[in-house]
């Protein structure tokens, strides 16, 4: 509004001596001054925490992620986030238009390999190519394994941020690798401390199954042929670190084959002691097979583990021994590994 219109309105109010018009421009300097606060209170952090979740999870983090706001834990309850299981939602609040975001930050540790945190559409990024940051990111999810100086386990930050609004899976990743540094700072455990994951690989692609060539592993084989492969998929991740992981099948009959390439996965035990399982690789956690699906090898000095399942009504491998051998010879090659199987 121009001063010539706000006075003709001043005016047709009654606001026609000096003292009046003061009195009426500093009310609307305090009704401005009154909803600016509002508005900066609403949609800002100002006068807000710098960290919620007892401390792991802060504020520029949170920002980064989900844009600005006012961040705050639901029902103000602060969690430990210490062991495995425990969780703590973190929320950014834009109060004036009354909206939120959310995203649920928990803690997971696992004695056999996540590979479900690693689906066949994961995008991963690698501990060689990230200054020791790994995980990955698979839709509104993503988990990132906290520093060496945590020790194995699978320990790892885990963030759900399927009421968080749309987020770029790059800035997922930080968000993970960030609260990662947080349970870690919980812990005492921060060294190394983690860096922001500078990319991410692609998803893989779900395609028709190849026979030939399951989950494109050379080696790895359908025993039934084209035939057999028909009307059946394939999806593997494009990333062999942390992991890789490959679903095959439909609904109702799937095989799962896993890969875990960095040592932070899981709890090593007493790998040494369990039972042998095909050549170099033996059973993980004292089981063999039928009531284990998971075996350890070494592969250039560090510890490898392969997992395979099979689901549903699956008659597709009847001879599940030539199947662990073809995907461990298959499997091993692929990730550079010496001769499992003699």
């Amino acid at each position: 509004m121009t001063t010539e219109k706000l006075d003709q309105a001043l005016t047709r109010r009654g606001f026609t001596t000096r003292r009046l018009r003061l009195r009426a421009a500093a009310v609307i300097v305090a009704i401005t001054a009154g909803l600016s606060g509002v508005l900066l209170y609403s949609l800002t952090n100002v006068l807000g925490p710098e960290t919620v979740c007892n401390g792991v999870v802060s504020a520029d983090a949170l920002h980064d992620a989900f844009g600005p706001g006012r961040i705050s834990e639901e029902h103000g309850e602060p969690a430990p986030l210490h062991d495995s299981g425990s969780s703590c939602t973190a929320v950014v609040s834009t109060g004036a238009f009354g909206g939120h975001r959310s995203v649920l930050v928990g803690v997971r540790s696992d004695r056999n390999t996540a590979v479900f945190e690693a689906e066949a559409g994961a995008r991963l990024f690698a501990a060689s190519a990230n200054g020791g940051s790994a995980g990955g990111v698979t839709g509104p999810v993503a988990w990132a394994l906290l520093p060496e100086g945590c020790g194995t386990g699978g320990l790892r930050a885990r963030v759900d941020a399927t009421k968080g609004g749309s987020v770029d899976d790059g800035e997922l990743a930080r968000f993970a690798v960030a609260t990662a540094n947080g349970i870690a700072a919980q812990l005492n455990c921060t060294q190394p401390k983690l860096p922001a994951p500078k990319s991410l690989s692609a998803p893989g692609a779900q395609q028709d199954l190849d026979s030939g060539n399951v989950c494109g592993l050379p080696g790895l084989t359908l025993p039934g042929g084209p035939s057999a492969a028909r009307g059946l998929k394939q999806q593997a991740t494009t990333a062999f670190a942390p992991l890789w992981s490959c679903d095959v099948g439909t609904s109702s009959a799937a095989a799962t084959f896993a890969i875990g390439t960095e040592p932070r996965l899981r709890a090593p035990d007493a790998d040494k002691d369990t039972p042998e399982a095909f050549g170099r690789a033996r059973w993980t956690m004292g089981f063999s097979s039928p009531n284990n699906d998971e075996v350890m090898t070494t592969c250039q000095g560090r510890p490898t583990y392969f997992k395979m399942r099979l689901l549903g009504n699956w008659n597709l491998f009847p001879d599940v021994t030539d199947l662990w051998k073809q995907f461990l010879t298959a499997g091993g090659k692929a990730i550079g590994c010496e001769p499992i199987i003699p």
